[in-house]
């Protein structure tokens, strides 16, 4: 792999079942075979759409280090290829719930993760009926030939993580969803404009079809720091190929080179947020 070249292989599909590993070794591995150095999976692919409804379960959730990341750990490792996966992670401290996105290199081996901020509460999305909001920013994520950021879903409806996360030098936001194809224009509108106001790659993987009552389904998408869309399919793999000099290109270009004023905002937000909680 360069080191300023990326492939990701958008896999459309989700594997809530152990029987479903070999559906996935095959995905990944076509995605490997098409070129792909990186596949990237929706949103919890390895659980059914748990907040279809309101009513949480204790298998839905796992420990660090439990079977559903084992099982991301373990395909990454047996396909040879880097792979974003997440799960319902509990945390050992508080015993919090939340949805978390996982990234493995090709020999298995955590590079890092990030726990979802928005959460909706709404039919079929249920979502803070099963797991809290993270606490922490989001942070690049170094390893794979370009930098790398996490968000997920909902998050890109508050574009504040892309901001910190291009801040920090992303070169590619990597976005796994639960998304209904209805909605499926305003999303790709949202998603646009994050590409454009970050200067990076966003890449996008969604849930494939309804699910608990819940309205998923539409496409993937992978889109250049212009807003260009490169790939928008529900074909379980596709492949993209994104190039470092184009972030840089983008980020000499209006509107990246735009000077960021974190100080001037962050003391605005923190106003804000003392205001509200008092």
């Amino acid at each position: 792999m360069s080191q300023d070249i990326l492939r990701v292989g958008l896999v459309t599909d989700v594997f809530p079942e152990p029987a479903d590993h070999s559906r996935l070794i095959g995905l990944l591995a076509q995605a490997r075979d098409d070129g792909a150095d990186l596949a990237v999976l929706p949103e919890l692919p390895f659980n059914g759409w748990a907040p279809g409804t309101k009513q949480p379960h204790p298998d839905d959730a796992e420990a660090p280090g439990g079977p559903r990341q084992t099982r991301l750990s373990e395909a990454a490792r047996e396909v040879g290829i880097a792979v974003l996966g997440g799960a319902i992670v509990v945390d050992p401290t508080t015993g919090t719930r939340h949805n978390t996105a996982v990234l493995v290199d090709s020999t298995g081996v955590e590079l890092g993760r990030y726990r979802k901020i928005h959460l909706p509460e709404e039919e079929g999305y249920w979502e803070t009926s099963h797991y809290a909001p993270g606490t922490k920013p989001p942070l690049v994520i170094e390893g794979l030939g370009m930098r790398v950021g996490l968000q997920i879903c909902s998050d890109v409806n508050r574009p504040q993580g892309f901001q910190l996360l291009a801040a920090q030098g992303a070169e590619v936001m990597l976005v796994p969803r639960a998304t209904p194809p209805e909605t499926y224009d305003r999303w790709r509108v949202v998603l646009r404009a994050n590409a454009v106001m970050s200067g990076a790659y966003l890449v996008s993987v969604n849930r494939p079809r309804p699910e608990a009552g819940a309205s998923i389904g539409g496409p993937s998408i992978a889109i250049a720091p212009s807003g260009e869309v490169l790939t928008e399919s529900t074909e379980p793999v596709s492949v993209v190929e994104l190039r470092g000099e184009v972030v840089k290109e983008a980020r000499g270009e209006y509107p990246g080179y735009l000077k960021r004023f974190p100080g001037l905002y962050a003391a605005a937000w923190d106003g804000l947020d003392r205001r509200t909680t008092t």
